[in-house]
């Protein structure tokens, strides 16, 4: 009997459909520790059940999280041949999500394990939790209720998943479970303490130059209730730093005392890519990234746009304020 979730067994039946075929375990571009977490994870458990299993990524694994990989395979695009292999995605609201090249090379996907309340429900099989606080947990509930023994690497990916897209277990996702979940995953070799400083504690320079310049771009807006940061492209030159170098940038717009949306816009090369994080579910900035084609959770969501911030920032400050009527009208 499933401790944990009643989708584990119908998910470990597939995992037995799985043998003798080779997979690949997908994950998003510009992945985050979820992401990466949860690829390494799954793919080390269908490897320890005799499964040819590999991890691919259009994007290279940012460099806080390479430590957490160990030996786990992983490819890019242009290293995988079209040849006939069943597709899981982790971590994706949508199948665009994990590229253009992985997309057009592997139109079919097999099975979709996510937890974004957006998720298009695009697989043959999809196994999407939007009440858990992060795909990790998805499938350390699947693996624990299955009986699959998960090896200190595995145990530690997981972590990280839950680690990262809690908040450091500061977003209202953490609950009980969750706890009762990364107990059992130390109990298997997590160290919290190591994950900590991979992820927090090895700041480059440079980095701390680009947050500096983000910090001071802040416009608030709607009466400081919204808070708007950006990264422009010249910024990534002058602190010798890269997109990836942003990850949870976006917190620190939230984070101010009467801030209900932070916002980061990050321009690149004519296109923009945009980031909301609320602090109430009530927001639905899932709704307000899906109307510029993005989606995501209540709370965090993101969309990009083919615009530059200021050409776009007018269109912005509209649907926000448009967003934020029906909030307060309750017609979300």
């Amino acid at each position: 009997m499933s401790v944990f979730l009643p989708q584990s067994e119908p998910f470990s039946q597939l995992v037995q459909q799985l043998s003798g075929k080779p997979v690949l375990v997908l994950g998003h571009r510009r992945p985050d520790g979820d992401c990466i977490g949860s690829q390494v994870a799954l793919t080390r458990i269908l490897r320890s059940r005799g499964i040819d299993a590999r991890a691919v990524n259009a994007d290279p694994i940012p460099r806080t999280l390479q430590s957490f990989v160990g030996d786990t395979p992983f490819y890019g695009p242009s290293e995988i041949g079209a040849s006939e292999c069943l597709v899981i995605t982790v971590d994706c609201a949508d199948y665009s999500r994990v590229g253009e090249s992985l997309q057009d090379k592997f139109p079919e996907v097999f099975l979709n394990v996510d937890h974004h309340v957006s998720n298009t429900q695009f697989a043959l099989h999809n196994f999407v939790l939007p009440e858990a606080s992060a795909t990790g947990e998805i499938l350390a509930k699947f693996f624990f209720d299955s009986g699959y023994e998960c090896d200190q690497t595995t145990a530690e990916a997981l972590y990280l998943g839950i680690c990262t897209d809690t908040g450091q277990f500061c977003y209202s996702g953490t609950n009980a479970s969750v706890f009762e979940v990364c107990r059992k995953l130390c109990e298997s070799g997590a160290e919290p303490s190591r994950v900590a400083h991979e992820l927090y504690e090895r700041e480059k320079p440079g980095r701390i130059q680009l947050l500096q310049k983000f910090l001071a771009s802040f416009r608030m807006e709607f009466d400081d209730r919204v808070c708007v940061g950006s990264i422009y492209e010249k910024f990534y030159q002058e602190t010798g730093t890269q997109p990836e170098d942003t990850e949870d940038f976006v917190d620190y717009a939230r984070s101010l005392e009467g801030v209900e949306l932070g916002v980061l816009l990050e321009d690149r090369n004519g296109k923009m890519k945009g980031s909301f994080r609320a602090k109430e579910k009530k927001y639905r900035v899932d709704l307000l990234a899906k109307c510029f084609n993005g989606g995501g959770h209540a709370c965090a969501a993101g969309f990009n746009v083919d615009s530059t911030i200021e050409e776009f920032y007018p269109k912005l400050i509209q649907t926000i304020g448009e967003h934020l009527q029906l909030v307060q009208e309750g017609g979300l």
